[in-house]
């Protein structure tokens, strides 16, 4: 893969991102994670000596765009990135741009290929699927109140090497760590049980700090039935304990998450739009 002007970072290069990183203000623990080396991926830039356009990728094909929007030869061979014209991208990829400039340029330059999720239903074709993603803000006192009120009367234990090697799905710690090892060394989950089979698995995607983003993942046939509700509640319990502020974030359509997020004490607290580009 090779786009002239999206120039690859090198790893000892990363520092030079971290600033402007921090200027970004939606959730984008997944790019911080990157740049502090904590987990492989990508960083293309404008210039190697002195970046100003930034453009991250994760390996779960989650990837955020920012900084300057000017650099003529840059945007060029983003748009070809975007729209995958040497089919380097064989997976889906999901773009957050949360400054006002890049979802202008984004809409000028390849908004022709702009398509609701409700009329491309996952299709792989040339069109980029434009949803929205949502932040959330944890309320404690609202989550005490809510998990007082709702029993949890399911087998919750924390997550251990038979448990990772069994949970099946796509969010999943696989994703988002280097390792088996590097997440039990460095990150946590607790895994609601079905007669001894992983039912729901809330886990750190990624740790900053005292910062601990949720992902969860609930095999099919225990969805809806109060698995993820205990996992999650364990892992938040977890957070408070640690003084972790619990973060989530998801696609406002992926209504089963984002009606959790809710009952768990979250609050919606910022929107953008998340686009998913096809290959």
């Amino acid at each position: 893969m090779i786009f002239v002007s999206m120039i690859l970072l090198q790893k000892q290069d990363y520092h030079k991102v971290t600033e402007h990183l921090r200027q970004i203000k939606v959730n984008h623990l997944f790019a911080r994670f990157i740049i502090e080396q904590k987990v492989d991926g990508k960083v293309f830039v404008d210039n190697p000596e002195n970046p100003t356009t930034f453009y991250i990728l994760h390996p779960y094909s989650m990837s955020l765009l920012f900084g300057n929007v000017d650099n003529i030869e840059f945007n060029s061979a983003l748009v070809a990135y975007l729209l995958n014209t040497d089919k380097h991208r064989q997976t889906f990829e999901w773009l957050q741009a949360p400054e006002k400039k890049w979802q202008a340029f984004l809409s000028d330059t390849v908004g022709d290929r702009f398509v609701a999720v409700e009329e491309n239903r996952g299709a792989v074709n040339d069109k980029i699927e434009v949803t929205t993603r949502v932040n959330f803000k944890f309320n404690k006192e609202k989550y005490e109140a809510i998990s007082a009120m709702i029993p949890v009367d399911k087998h919750v234990v924390r997550t251990d090497t038979a448990h990772y090697d069994a949970i099946r799905g796509a969010v999943i710690p696989e994703n988002f760590w280097n390792s088996r090892d590097d997440f039990f060394e460095n990150g946590v989950g607790f895994t609601s049980l079905s007669d001894n089979e992983v039912a729901s698995t809330a886990f750190s995607s990624f740790i900053f700090d005292d910062t601990l983003e949720i992902g969860i993942e609930t095999a099919q046939p225990h969805k809806g039935k109060g698995y993820a509700f205990a996992a999650c509640s364990a892992l938040i319990n977890y957070c408070i304990e640690k003084n972790y502020e619990p973060v989530w974030s998801c696609k406002k359509d992926n209504i089963g998450s984002y009606r959790l997020a809710c009952r768990l004490g979250f609050e919606p607290t910022f929107t953008l739009p998340f686009y998913r580009l096809n290959y």
